[in-house]
């Protein structure tokens, strides 16, 4: 059996209370079929649904009961037929019962894999949960509902609810939902099962688990605190950028009678010499070489080898700091997540008294961190507390990686304080502006978030799967217009702006828009138009953006930083760049050598720190000019 191979029973409500939400259930069941085919082709899928008149299922002649529950498919490996089959869902004419749904789905994965597979069964269930379930024949709803949870912890089960409300199904009987709710929650405190409430077919169609993947820690060992206080951790990554599937070139010479062409293609490369075309050069006279300027430096492997930064494998402190002091946009790649070893009451005793702290003083945790052996980089990053909200759950951290210096990218805008008066915004212009950002907000106050992380797909890759099973069966069809549910993420929503379109006007008739012919030319001849600074020179948009430079010749002996700073700001041509360069290099160079005793090396190094800013600024490389600057200072 495969590792990652998953066994899993969809249980659909097809009530009556369902119809209007039944085109969504399709196209989202299609997609998991669909993610299934690419990603666990092995996997094996089962459908069951119920509220239908007719009653289909081995319980029923068991044991008897188990009324309007159909299996629509037995638990089978995944196939393009599936996909078809969602396409004829049935339509039910009774109210469904979603526990003797979950009993049936139950049934057939202990059937099935027996004490195999454990981990790897899933149930997922859809439905509103509107409709009452019966009562038991024996004890409460609640005896019931404890009994399926245990038998499902007993077989390695797990089990997600997803629960249509809103504007998808409207609204029922508040009492009945009430129940429900607490039924279906009661799972989630019983066994392994987590419960999803949508309003939106967005968040339907991203709230169903599509794809298995197995986690798998980046770092095992201990979060150094200090020489004589460590915690074991785990490190997982809690987010991560789903990509396209991996392509294969495919080769159509095959014969169409060959039954076993692979249709591979297989690619050789061959390197030659430039003195001579035909002679292929073998790998052992194949050196790596980079460009050093004009020229290029080989550098062998054994050379390489010797310059790696080698690090030991660890996890170290280097101290606190205010959480306001790192801002969200340093913030890069994924997102790990730290917990304690699993099985380990003194680490979680630990890490959960070290969170807690760090939240009550609004404090985070800076990190150096090595994670694997032999690793060749050293990433340093920001640990935040993660408090948990279940007992059953213990307190965690979660990891961002910071920039370095050389990563930071810091760009020069004008400000808004260089515009005249007259250009400012009024008190009208800035509640217009105020009001159109408020209607456009995600997250009002009064509904429900909308485009949530957790629950909105990625439109490109949901496309692109789509046209991917239809060109499976279809391959010279055209690309189909965009679904009207992926439109909803990649668009503004039509009702809002539709009910909303007095602020839109608003806030159109507050600012006057005129043609401006001059951005029809390149951004860097409009940089060279400079306004003279008086009010009535400012009737072009384009030169209210330009601050009017000193102009500086050359780099003088009273202020050289200040000299060099005004010469890399020019922008009157891409001399000036290379000229304040060359001319900073001059004026180092005559402050060291014409230096006694020492006098002049402080203005050097102040020289010194500015040029090496400004290269970094405009991505130019002196490294070899700071040894040798660094050896005289030295």
């Amino acid at each position: 059996m495969a590792r990652n191979k998953e066994g899993l029973v969809l249980l659909l409500d097809v009530g009556p209370t369902m119809y209007s939400v039944l085109p969504e259930i399709k196209k989202v069941c299609s997609m998991l079929i669909q993610k299934k085919l690419i990603y666990g082709k092995f996997d094996e899928v089962g459908v069951v649904v119920f509220g239908t008149q007719e009653t289909d299922n081995e319980l029923t002649k068991e044991v008897g009961g188990y009324e309007h529950v159909v299996v629509l498919r037995n638990i089978k490996v995944v196939d393009g037929d599936l996909v078809d089959a969602f396409q004829e869902l049935p339509r039910g004419n009774f109210d469904g019962d979603y526990l003797d749904a979950i009993v049936v789905g139950m049934d057939m994965l202990i059937k099935k894999y027996q004490a195999t597979n454990k981990g790897k069964k899933r149930l997922c269930l859809i439905t509103n949960a509107l409709c009452p379930i019966k009562d038991s024949c024996e004890g409460t709803k609640e005896d019931q509902v404890n009994t399926i949870a245990a038998q499902m912890s007993a077989h390695g089960m797990k089990m997600e609810s997803v629960i249509v409300r809103g504007r998808l199904c409207g609204g029922g009987d508040q009492r009945i939902m009430a129940e429900n709710d607490r039924l279906l929650n009661l799972f989630s405190e019983k066994t392994s099962a987590r419960a999803v409430y949508v309003e939106s077919p967005t968040a339907l169609l991203g709230a169903v688990k599509t794809r298995n993947i197995s986690p798998v820690t980046i770092f095992r060992g201990d979060l150094e605190l200090g020489s004589k206080m460590k915690i074991k951790v785990w490190v997982y990554k809690k987010t991560s950028e789903e990509k396209f599937p991996t392509l294969k070139k495919y080769s159509d010479k095959a014969p169409p009678t060959d039954r076993f062409a692979t249709h591979e293609v297989k690619v050789d490369y061959e390197y030659k010499s430039v003195e001579d075309p035909n002679k292929v050069v073998p790998p052992e006279q194949r050196i790596k070489g980079y460009r050093y300027g004009p020229q290029v430096v080989p550098i062998s492997s054994a050379e390489w080898d010797a310059v790696k930064f080698k690090p030991e494998k660890s996890v170290k402190l280097l101290g606190f700091t205010d959480a306001s002091n790192i801002m969200r946009h340093y913030y890069m790649k994924d997102v790990n997540v730290f917990i304690p070893e699993p099985g380990n009451a003194r680490a979680a005793l630990a890490v959960s008294a070290l969170a807690r702290a760090m939240k009550e003083m609004n404090k985070v945790a800076i990190l150096r961190c090595v994670w694997r052996q032999g690793q060749g980089s050293v990433v340093v990053g920001v640990l935040t507390p993660n408090i948990s909200e279940k007992d059953s759950t213990p307190d965690s951290f979660y990891f961002n990686v910071l920039p370095f210096a050389e990563d930071v990218r810091e760009f020069q805008f004008p400000s808004f304080s260089s515009f005249p008066a007259s250009w400012q915004p009024n008190e009208q212009q800035q509640e217009a502006a105020d009001n159109l950002v408020k209607m456009l907000d995600l997250a009002p106050s009064a509904k429900q978030e909308a485009l949530l992380p957790d629950f909105t797909p990625n439109p490109v890759l949901e496309r692109f799967y789509r046209h991917l099973e239809l060109k499976s069966k279809h391959p010279d069809a055209a690309v189909p217009p965009l679904d009207e549910t992926l439109k909803t993420i990649t668009e503004a929503d039509p009702d809002l702006l539709s009910e909303k379109k007095n602020v839109m006007d608003a806030f159109y008739k507050s600012f006057e828009l005129k043609e401006n012919p001059r951005l029809k030319k390149s951004s860097k001849r409009l940089l060279e138009k400079k306004p003279s600074g008086s009010d009535e020179d400012y009737q072009d948009t384009t030169n209210a953006l330009v601050v009017k430079p000193v102009k500086v010749e050359k780099i003088g002996d009273s202020s050289p930083v200040q000299d060099f700073e005004a010469m890399m700001s020019c922008r009157d041509s891409p001399d000036w760049v290379s000229k304040a360069i060359q001319d900073m290099k001059n004026k180092i160079y005559s402050l060291v050598e014409n230096s006694y005793d020492g006098d002049n090396h402080g203005k050097a190094m102040e020289c010194l720190l500015a040029l090496r800013k400004g290269c970094i600024l405009e991505q130019v490389g002196l490294l070899y000019l700071l040894d040798v600057l660094v050896s005289k200072l030295v």
